[in-house]
């Protein structure tokens, strides 16, 4: 039986924001958000959505907790260490001046990380890095890039060194590294993508999405990708049968779109 509740709660969002929330696993994002407007107090989505929309602070929440900003430095170092020790030097033989992206960025840590790489490969000067997310209050903390010191665990102790200032318990990346990364808002279900990218970094934000949501971002990256380019996805998705988005397997968690697609 369908939760007309939850049913108009989508259609109204969508209509407020663009944002589909049916794109996004139906349990899975219900019971998230049924918690955020218990605990806020709230009986119903329609009266949460209400004030949501009078209230910037609890849209934003409601941001947060749709789009569950998680992340780390670092986050699976090996996978980290295969892109920085073969995949970006390979890209880098082909152009030096490389164009990547971060998609659904969350606070910030994952650009930065991949800014660091791009730094010690001595291409970050030269190259163009765009980290984009939904959530507006993510993106301010990705801006501000200061960071508590447990998010920093996996990050290698030389480039700490290099890439932060630490006050306190906290960490703060460096301007010359906060300079060369663009931050900017984007729905990946909504709105269109820039193309000719050499790296598109998209990690663990597909597996709130429904299959065909999925589906659909797959052929979208693999559009905006150069041939030759890659897509490094998160540990938990692995995408079978890349052929249909003219991609194939480079290595675990990373695909190149093959040459023979233009």
């Amino acid at each position: 039986m369908e939760d007309l509740d939850y049913a108009l709660f989508i259609k109204k969002v969508k209509e407020y924001s663009a944002i589909d929330l049916s794109q996004y696993k139906e349990s899975q994002m219900k019971r998230r958000l049924t918690t955020l407007y218990t605990k806020k107090g709230f009986a119903s989505f329609a009266s949460f959505f209400d004030a949501m929309t009078r209230n910037k602070e609890l849209y934003y929440e409601f941001l947060d907790r749709m789009t569950i900003n998680v992340s780390e430095f670092w986050r699976n170092p090996n996978r980290w260490e295969v892109l920085e020790q073969r995949f970006v030097p390979e890209l880098a033989r082909a152009s030096r001046r490389l164009k990547c992206w971060s998609a659904a960025c969350s606070t910030g840590e994952e650009p930065y990380t991949l800014a660091m790489i791009m730094a010690e490969l001595g291409l970050l000067e030269s190259s163009q890095l765009i980290a984009t997310d939904i959530d507006e209050g993510a993106l301010e903390k990705a801006r501000r890039a200061v960071y508590p010191d447990r998010s920093l665990r996996d990050v290698p102790p030389a480039y700490v060194r290099r890439y932060f200032t630490q006050k306190d318990m906290t960490f703060s990346v460096v301007d010359s590294l906060k300079k060369h990364v663009r931050f900017a808002k984007q729905n990946l279900l909504h709105d269109p993508f820039e193309s000719q990218f050499d790296l598109i970094v998209c990690r663990n934000v597909m597996i709130y999405f429904t299959e065909d949501a999925k589906h659909a971002l797959y052929h979208k990256f693999g559009r905006a990708l150069k041939p030759g380019g890659l897509l490094f996805v998160g540990s938990t998705e692995q995408i079978f049968s890349p052929g249909q988005y003219e991609l194939e397997t480079a290595d675990t968690f990373i695909y190149r779109k093959r040459a023979d697609h233009v």
